[in-house]
């Protein structure tokens, strides 16, 4: 199969069967296989109903129905994983996506991308609540992750399945998925989509997640830079608080034998003992994090890199 989308649904049932027209319409003239995949994420109206009626008539229509409200993420990864497609496209169900852009995102990727990120250059949401904390956010993103792109929050991207295939997604890092992807070689690029109003339905989203995604961030930063490498953090970390706490005894001593002022009566000494007691336990956690690392890829037979061809070596792999 050559195309599998992913669309995350909650509460969208006026939606969803605009959405199927209009996806049906814009890769009618393509020739592409492909599947649609509605995944119902615990919504209370009857999107599924509708969902389940589209898949009834035609069998390119894929359903999921999940138990519960898990989230975007965690609905977008189930997605993935049911996914057959060689190109898999996330798009959301509120129709602010174009499906025109499709074949668009199938045609970078044709040119030797991994990765095509949708960018919504003319984004039509409210200026205060949407597009100035995403526009920070954005650029936060960009330069702590280093993989720089104007609209990481834009669902609709195209993803070769391999890579795709080789990480894990938790929290809200749906959102993170080209940066996680470019550490194990992938070739990123982003392309401006249409973007369109919402007509119907209610937005899911709130100032509320900004606090989430930030937390999200701290956690790809490290997985991006030091997750098989972690006492190079802490024991960084570590090390150079105890320097600081070599310095702070070493002056208490000096108050103590060239100004006779008391060790007791010195706040210097209890700096120094918490530094010092502070800089072992970095130490200590990045030798856990050491061993945790080592259990990790060992115990999965998890290597710590990814090939992306090989020449005559198929049979020894």
């Amino acid at each position: 199969m050559d195309l599998s989308l992913v669309v995350p649904i909650y509460n969208e049932s006026p939606n969803l069967r605009p959405l199927y027209d209009q996806v049906i319409a814009a890769l009618a003239v393509a020739n592409i296989d492909f599947e649609l995949l509605l995944v119902d994420d615990g919504s209370s109206d009857d999107s599924f109903a509708v969902a389940q009626a589209l898949a009834n008539a035609d069998p390119r229509v894929k359903v999921i129905r999940l138990r519960r409200n898990f989230g975007q993420t965690a609905a977008m990864s189930a997605g993935f994983d049911a996914a057959h497609g060689e190109v898999i496209v996330p798009m959301d169900g509120d129709l602010q996506n174009d499906p025109e852009d499709i074949p668009r995102l199938l045609e970078k990727i044709s040119e030797g991308y991994d990765v095509v990120s949708g960018w919504r250059k003319e984004r039509q949401d409210k200026l205060l609540s949407r597009r100035l904390p995403s526009m920070l956010a954005n650029r936060l993103i960009s330069r702590m992750t280093g993989v720089h792109l104007h609209d990481y929050g834009c669902t609709l991207k195209a993803y070769k399945r391999d890579v795709l295939s080789q990480i894990n997604l938790y929290g809200e890092m749906h959102r993170f998925v080209p940066a996680l992807v470019s550490q194990i070689g992938a070739h990123v690029t982003e392309l401006p989509v249409n973007h369109r109003p919402r007509m119907a339905g209610e937005s899911k989203y709130g100032i509320d997640r900004t606090l989430r995604v930030i937390l999200d961030l701290i956690t790809v930063k490290f997985m991006l830079k030091y997750s098989t490498r972690p006492m190079q953090l802490f024991g960084k970390w570590g090390m150079g608080i105890i320097a600081v706490g070599c310095i702070s005894g070493a002056i208490t001593l000096w108050m103590k034998w060239f100004q006779g002022l008391p060790m007791n009566r010195n706040p210097l000494l209890t700096l120094t003992a918490f530094l010092l007691f502070s800089g072992v336990q970095f130490l200590v956690l990045g030798l856990l994090g050491e061993i945790i690392t080592r259990t990790y890829h060992e115990t999965q037979d998890k290597p710590i890199y990814t090939i992306r061809d090989t020449v005559n070596l198929e049979d020894t792999l």
